[in-house]
């Protein structure tokens, strides 16, 4: 009888190890992150994200500061800038990529875990600025990368609110 790790090791015998994935020129920077060696569910995420991008800034009148942007283990999809007569504000935006809306739509993904993780990471990410105005939003893209159909997009201002608990410290300027 052979042990598990023997098992394991024989499976994994003469299989090579994926190619590194290539960065896309819309990625920021290509930090290991590209189309290539990623599922087609990263592939259509990415689309999203990048679609909601374009939305956002054309239709919405933001401006992009930054694209997947790491804060500790979180990750914000998109931080956008909102200059309006009211002034300055920061938007953080969430994308939910839905081929169909059959299995419920990007708000029904946005459970607890995922709510607080994102605040987590605004809160994270506020300490380093001066205190100004914020917003969470959630963008849902309907569509698939393959078809070639223009995406339906629906922008959701203020969708998330931000948790109490990091309220103080996404206020407050870290020295």
């Amino acid at each position: 009888m052979t042990s598990l790790l023997a098992r394991i090791a024989a499976r994994l015998r003469g299989r090579t190890c994926p190619p590194a994935p290539r960065a896309h020129p819309d990625d920021d920077a290509g930090r290991n992150r590209g189309y290539r060696g990623q599922t087609a569910t990263a592939r259509q995420g990415l689309w999203g994200e990048h679609e909601a991008e374009k939305w956002l800034v054309r239709e919405a009148g933001l401006r992009c500061l930054g694209r997947r942007v790491k804060v500790g283990r979180d990750e914000i999809d998109l931080v956008m800038e909102d200059r309006d007569a009211r002034g300055r504000e920061y938007v953080f935006v969430e994308v939910k990529t839905r081929s169909s809306e059959l299995f419920g739509g990007g708000r029904a993904a946005m459970d607890r875990r995922k709510r607080h993780a994102l605040c987590r990471a605004v809160a994270r990410y506020m300490r380093h600025l001066p205190p100004i105005p914020f917003r969470i939003d959630l963008v849902e893209v309907y569509g698939r990368a393959e078809s070639g159909d223009p995406p339906r997009i629906e922008h959701q201002r203020a969708a998330v609110p931000m948790e109490l608990r990091y309220a103080a410290s996404a206020l407050a300027r870290r020295r």
